[in-house]
């Protein structure tokens, strides 16, 4: 069995969060959504599972990850062959909901122990994908805001790519930044491309 074996099976049994969950107002069990296998090409560090994909065990398993893979360019199989596409988010499992319904952030103890070792261990990585703001600050170490951050696209590409997170909450966003599809996409899907076919 490899490292990164020993992680996978590590990860999935993992409980860190059992007690903070128990605690939200969906007083769900931790169910880490482990998504990744030796050889993956392209990491997804995405934020954390929602609930659908909590329930169904398979990351952007909803209507946010038909956009994802419009944008990357690939197909379904693809996307899930997880000996090409690693998707590694800031927290592996559902972290619930608040009293008033909205989404509670990644526990960030999730990422202080597993992201480095799991990170570590995928070394045939040749491009990096962003999504939303906490993975953005983690991988970067910068402080701008998503918007910033995505704009400046240009100073990691091709190697790294910022994106927004492809929920339909950001529809508004999209419209208002139609570079993103004009400009970024392009060269993201040739990106993903030439990291697929390396």
């Amino acid at each position: 069995m490899s490292s990164l074996d020993h992680l996978r099976a590590d990860l999935a049994a993992c409980t860190l969060c059992r007690e903070r969950f128990a605690l939200t107002a969906t007083a769900h069990r931790p169910n880490p959504v482990v998504w990744f296998r030796e050889g993956a090409t392209v990491l997804v560090a995405s934020q954390a599972p929602g609930l659908r994909v909590h329930e169904a065990n398979t990351p952007f398993w909803d209507a946010s990850g038909k956009r994802l893979r419009d944008w990357l360019g690939v197909d379904e199989a693809t996307f899930y062959d997880r000996s090409r596409v690693a998707i590694i988010p800031m927290a592996f499992c559902f972290p619930g909901y608040d009293a008033a319904g909205s989404d509670l952030p990644p526990p960030r103890i999730c990422a202080k122990t597993w992201r480095e070792p799991i990170l570590e261990a995928l070394s045939d990585i040749k491009l990096t994908l962003l999504i939303g703001g906490y993975a953005q600050k983690w991988h970067l170490r910068e402080r701008r805001n998503v918007t910033e951050t995505v704009a400046a696209w240009r100073e990691y590409a091709p190697k790294v790519f910022p994106l927004p997170h492809p929920s339909w909450r950001n529809t508004a966003w999209l419209k208002r930044n139609p570079w993103f599809e004009t400009d970024l996409l392009p060269v993201l899907k040739t990106s993903v491309k030439d990291a697929l076919n390396d």
